[in-house]
Parts: structure tokens; C-alpha cells; sequence
């Protein structure tokens, strides 16, 4: 079965769930969210989105009832199922007139040149890439130029994920805009983890968009195309093309085979869950924290930090009983492996989540992590590594693993902390020094005990013996084939740790 049509199939079969995300009445699409904001005045409201289910018709119900304007930014924006489903909602929201506004990292973009210039022509969308060396609009020869040149101007990317409607609902955490990050690849998906916010800390999110969309990294689609010389890729699209574009856009969307007409009713017709959404909803203090474009001064060195990994350091510094970590990859900086030193050296117990060598979609990042691991043991870290198929997966991807006879791979990819099940990050960072010191990174951190407890327990339920394995007792590398186990040894004995 291909994938747009087991993506039909599944959402098909998953449509009839009630799921609660931030939804409003028919008559008044946003007067709930409205209503919230009203009731709690000076407040942020969160809601965890925890399945990909969830967090991916909370992100085409907002699409869909958008009234001003739609604020992007994503590290990855695949030409998947996914991507293309999310780029024609955007284009049908900025028929009806929304702005809309997009900044995408130039490393892994794959949208083809004219698509691109197409949709940047619409008179309410206006697309910008970040730091653009690599990808778009650029030649192989200035590529690799780049390359030699600003080796660390290269690797700084912007690792943000969020999502603004009107600037008072927004999303943010792990996911990327490709069908793997949303339990809809057919080989290989993501566990992740976004939160859903609402109220006070969404000015800050706006805010930091704005400094993104403002900065001097970011370059409008049309420049990167629009010039001729030798240093550039140039590209041009007709009003014929940007017409035929648009037509095909609508009608892949329209095909129950890409969408299915029932998946588009769950996502209009959910009024029952506005009850259990309110109640359910986490309102209280809650930080939006951000790096700045370009991360840091550095420019030769690969180090630096920023505002992202000084929080969470402070964070973890602050802890008095535990920390709960649950990240993709686990390589820690210098910096980084003395913060944990110190914090186990104080009767803090530490708990980390991480990816095995049979789950990981990164064999490099875990060649790193490999090199430190029984280091990482020995300081007194717990340290459980993810199983490729989970037995949480079944609940996590609800009923979609039984419309196919084999179930995908699932690798973590959740960034997330609780400190004293008291509060909770949840966002973009990596513990590596990627995340550290190079690429830009945002995140959440909420005050509030009952969903920091309840966020633990999810994590806790990963590292569950069903879900994970123990590092220190299980060998988990044994799991795997010896090619791989050797190729990540390869890995191992490069000087990758601070591109890691």
C-alpha cells in the first residue's frame, strides 16, 4: 500500500475518536480560544499534544481557521503527504485572506524551485529561507565554497519549530512538517511531543518569529531566485505555472486518496471536545525561551551557547530531587558532562531517555553518545535506551499500525525535561552540542506540577521495560546487526563530537 493511501486508510479509521485539541464552535471558530484567553487574563494555557494524531489535526484546524494571519517556522518541510497537505492549507487560508508568513531552514528543505517561487508569488504569503548556503537558490560549486569558507556559518541552522495563528494560539516541540514526525510514514515515525499554548506566552513566541522574519539570515524566495550571476541559481516561474501550481495543490488535497473527506469533517466537526479541552488545560506561568538568529558572536568557533542552553542549564542547576530527560540524542558537551557531574554529586538522581542503536535515525549523533556512554554510567546517570518497536507505539499510533503487517520503526525524537515533577520543557533542544552552541533552539518551560507529573509519567512509561532498554544492564547494542554495531564504531574514532 502506498503512503498517501494507508495515510487515507489510517485517518480514516482514527476519525471517529474524539481527540481534543483547541477547537471552536461552528458559528464562531475562534470564539473559544477567545473565551480562554478572556477568562484567564495575564495566564498561559497549555495542552500537551502527545500522539501524532493530535498534533496533527490541531495543526490543520488552526490552519483552517486562521482569520488574520498564520506565522511559521520549521527546521524541515518535507514533499510528503504531509508537507504538501500542510503547504495547500496554507495557500487555501491565504486565499481567503491571511497573511501568511514562512521561515524555513535552507540544510533539508526539499520543495522544488518553482513550487516554492509559486506559492512566495501569492499576494498574502511571503516565504523566507534562513541562512540559506546550501540548498535554495544556490549552485554546487558556491555550495561547496560555502562549505570551505564559513564552515561554521554552514552548520548554524535554525532548529525552531512553531506554529502562531492570530497571535493568541500557537504550537511548539519536536515535530517538523513530514509524515514521519506525525505517525504517518510507512518504514520509519517519530515519538514526539508538542505543546499546544495559548494567552500570554504566545506574545513571546510572536516576538521571537518576528526577530527571525526581521533578521538578515532570513532571505526572501524571490532574491535567492531573482538574480542572474555565476553565484546563483536563477529561476523563474510564469502566472501559468503559478496557476497550474495552485491547481494541483487543491486537487491532491481534494483526492480522498491524499485526504480523506472524513478526516476533513473530524477536523471541522469537534465541538463535543471544547468541555473536556477546557477542562483539561493547563493555565498558570509559562516561559516561551528562544535563541537569537545566528545563535551566538562566535563566527570561526563552534562553540559559544545560547539563551536556550543557559536556561535549561539553570534549570538542572536548580534541581533539589530529580531530573527527567527525554531527548533523541545524548552527547554531552564538556560543559554539559560537569552540570550532571555536579548534579548526581548532590544526591540528585537523574533520568535520561535516549535513543538505542537499533531505534536511532542518527548513527553519527549516537556515535557520540556511544564514546560517552559508560563515562555517562559511571557519574550515576540512568540511562534507557528505545526500543525500534515499543510496545507503547500501539497506543501511541492508536490503530494505525494494524492497517499495515508490519509496523514502522519508532525512534524517539522528543525534547523534553521535568525538573522535581514540578516543571516541564518541552521544545526543540537536543542535549548535544549542536543544540548547545549551533543551532537555534525554542521550547516551553511550564510551571505547573500536575502536568509536570503527568508529562514524568509519560516519560517513565518509555522507559518502561516493554519500551526500553536499560543501559547499564541489558546491552542493548547486541540488538542490532554487526555491520551496524561496526559502522557506528567507524563513526566513533572521527572528531565529529562538536558537529554532534
Amino acid at each position: 500500500m502506498k503512503l498517501k493511501a494507508w495515510l487515507g486508510a489510517s485517518l480514516l479509521a482514527l476519525c471517529a475518536s474524539s481527540i481534543p485539541t483547541a477547537l471552536a464552535a461552528n458559528s464562531a471558530p475562534m470564539a473559544f480560544v477567545d473565551a480562554q484567553i478572556a477568562a484567564h487574563v495575564g495566564k498561559s494555557g497549555v495542552y500537551v499534544l502527545d500522539t501524532g494524531t493530535e498534533a496533527l489535526l490541531a495543526r490543520a484546524w488552526l490552519a483552517d481557521h486562521a482569520t488574520e494571519s498564520i506565522d511559521v517556522q520549521y527546521f524541515i518541510w518535507s514533499t510528503d503527504n504531509i508537507g504538501i497537505l500542510a503547504a495547500e492549507a496554507l495557500l487555501r487560508a491565504a486565499d481567503r485572506g491571511v497573511r501568511v508568513r514562512v521561515v524555513v531552514d535552507d540544510l533539508l528543505i526539499d520543495a522544488p524551485d518553482k513550487s516554492l517561487l509559486a506559492l512566495a508569488a501569492h499576494p498574502m504569503i511571503d516565504i523566507r529561507i534562513y541562512n540559506p548556503q546550501t540548498s535554495v537558490g544556490v549552485p554546487l560549486h558556491k555550495r561547496l565554497l560555502n562549505l570551505l569558507a564559513d564552515f561554521r556559518g554552514v552548520n548554524q541552522r535554525m532548529h525552531d519549530k512553531t506554529l502562531v495563528v492570530d497571535g493568541k494560539i500557537a504550537v511548539t516541540g519536536g515535530r517538523n512538517m513530514a509524515a514521519e514526525y506525525f505517525d504517518y510514514n510507512h518504514e520509519y515515525n517519530f515519538r514526539d511531543r508538542d505543546a499546544l499554548l495559548l494567552g500570554e506566552a504566545v506574545k513571546a513566541m510572536q516576538a521571537s518569529f518576528q526577530r527571525f522574519w526581521s533578521s538578515e539570515l532570513s532571505v526572501k524566495v524571490e532574491e535567492l531566485y531573482g538574480r542572474l550571476g555565476a553565484l546563483q541559481k536563477y529561476v523563474r516561474v510564469t502566472d501559468a505555472e503559478v496557476a497550474q501550481i495552485y491547481r494541483e495543490l487543491h486537487e491532491y488535497a481534494k483526492s480522498p486518496e491524499n485526504f480523506a473527506p472524513e478526516v476533513r469533517a473530524a477536523v471541522v466537526a469537534t465541538p463535543n471536545s471544547f468541555a473536556r479541552l477546557a477542562q483539561q488545560m493547563t493555565w498558570g506561568k509559562v516561559e516561551f525561551i528562544s535563541d537569537r538568529p545566528g545563535k551566538n558572536e562566535n563566527q570561526f568557533r563552534l562553540d559559544g551557547g545560547g539563551q536556550t542552553a543557559s536556561t535549561l542549564g539553570q534549570l538542572v542547576q536548580n534541581a533539589r530531587a530529580r531530573v527527567v530527560i527525554q531527548s533523541p540524542y545524548l552527547v554531552l558537551s564538556d560543559k554539559a558532562m560537569e552540570l550532571f557531574r555536579q548534579t548526581t554529586a548532590r544526591g540528585v538522581t537523574v533520568r535520561i531517555n535516549t535513543n538505542s542503536l537499533a531505534s536511532t535515525d542518527n548513527l553519527a549523533a549516537f556515535s557520540g553518545y556511544r564514546n560517552q556512554r559508560d563515562q555517562l554510567l559511571r557519574m550515576g546517570l540512568q540511562i534507557y535506551e528505545y526500543k525500534p518497536a515499543p510496545e507503547v507505539q500501539l497506543k501511541l499510533m492508536q490503530r494505525i499500525v494494524t492497517t499495515i503487517r508490519t509496523a514502522p520503526v519508532f525512534s524517539l525524537h522528543a525534547k523534553t525535561m521535568v525538573i522535581d515533577a514540578k516543571t516541564v520543557y518541552i521544545g526543540t533542544f537536543n542535549f548535544d552540542p549542536r543544540s548547545e552552541n549551533l543551532n537555534t533552539e525554542v521550547g516551553a518551560v511550564i510551571h505547573d506540577e500536575a502536568l509536570a507529573r503527568a508529562v514524568e509519567a509519560s516519560i517513565e512509561t518509555d522507559m518502561a521495560p516493554a519500551n526500553s532498554w536499560d543501559a547499564a544492564k541489558d546491552n542493548p547494542d547486541q540488538h542490532v546487526s554487526l555491520a551496524k554495531r561496526i559502522k557506528a564504531r567507524l563513526y566513533q574514532l572521527m572528531p565529529l563530537k562538536p558537529l554532534l
